[in-house]
């Protein structure tokens, strides 16, 4: 009897109840594109951080290794291990066990540290040491602008950057590591709102620009990498990748915004994943050379 299998996902991050992000949003995203994911949260939350006030939390740093033990045991395959928020540096130290176990699989890290040109507050210089560590090893990694800066130890310009200038930032995070590298929320000295990206193995550049709206929600860099990460498993270039994440964050935000809810509650994904569903089998076209 023919069985189908579906690529396979072990999504590393915290899980917050209220407030659309993480891998709330990893996971419908990533089922609707045609991956299994295999979530292990690194802390649950009954909120995410921003605006709620004190959350409720549990650590589940003992529950990271202790899944990759039991994955050992089952001799489970998978296509890709995708590592989001991390909360101790000994979650950095299981994600690397994870690469090692699984050192066949798509390695992507989403370098989850600060934004707006601020680290967060719960940030040690530790954690951070050990997830720009943790980069190293990933083939795919999809910093925003102040994530790029903490990783390369630099005082880099948040907006209106010029070609190259963006370009020498992402050759610079490939140096470390990673193949593939991916930017996200980068204003381009055109006043193009993008997200950019570099693959090392053909040495090209590339932007997918979209319309920028005056409103931030949070989950929306989680959406991108969660879709960007399910687009390169399916088989799309990582232009074809970026832009098909960039498009989907995009309808997310406009349908959002038209609503005109409450911003710390994210994205309206309910009323925007249905686009993604009908529009997967589409090529993108929207990337450019940057």
């Amino acid at each position: 009897m023919f069985t189908k299998k579906h690529k396979r996902v072990v999504a590393i991050h915290d899980l917050s109840g209220f407030g659309r992000c993480s891998l709330s949003v990893i996971l419908p995203v990533m089922s609707a594109m045609g991956v299994q994911v295999c979530p292990v949260p690194t802390a649950v939350l009954s909120t995410h951080t921003g605006g709620f006030g004190e959350v409720a939390a549990v650590d589940l740093t003992d529950y990271v290794i202790g899944t990759l033990e039991h994955y050992k045991k089952l001799n489970l395959e998978m296509d890709c291990v995708y590592t989001g928020y991390l909360n101790s540096v000994k979650q950095v130290e299981h994600c690397k066990e994870y690469f090692k176990f699984f050192d066949n699989a798509l390695k992507v890290v989403d370098p989850v540290m600060g934004d707006h040109g601020k680290l967060y507050r719960s940030f040690t210089n530790e954690l951070v040491d050990g997830i720009c560590e943790l980069v190293k090893s990933a083939d795919i990694i999809t910093p925003n602008m102040t994530e790029a800066s903490i990783i390369l130890n630099e005082n880099m310009p948040m907006d209106r950057l010029t070609t190259a200038q963006a370009r020498t930032m992402l050759a610079k995070l490939s140096s470390k590591g990673p193949k593939k590298v991916v930017i996200t929320g980068v204003v381009l000295a055109t006043g193009e709102y993008a997200n950019i990206s570099y693959d090392s193995d053909n040495g090209t550049y590339w932007k997918s620009c979209s319309q920028h709206l005056p409103v931030s929600y949070p989950g929306t860099g989680d959406i991108f990498a969660a879709v960007l990460t399910a687009a390169v498993m399916c088989g799309d270039s990582l232009p074809m990748a970026v832009d098909r994440a960039t498009r989907f964050v995009e309808i997310a935000i406009k349908t959002t915004y038209s609503y005109s809810t409450p911003t710390r509650e994210g994205v309206m994904m309910e009323e925007a994943l249905k686009w993604l569903i009908t529009s997967f089998s589409e090529i993108p076209q929207g990337y450019e050379t940057l």
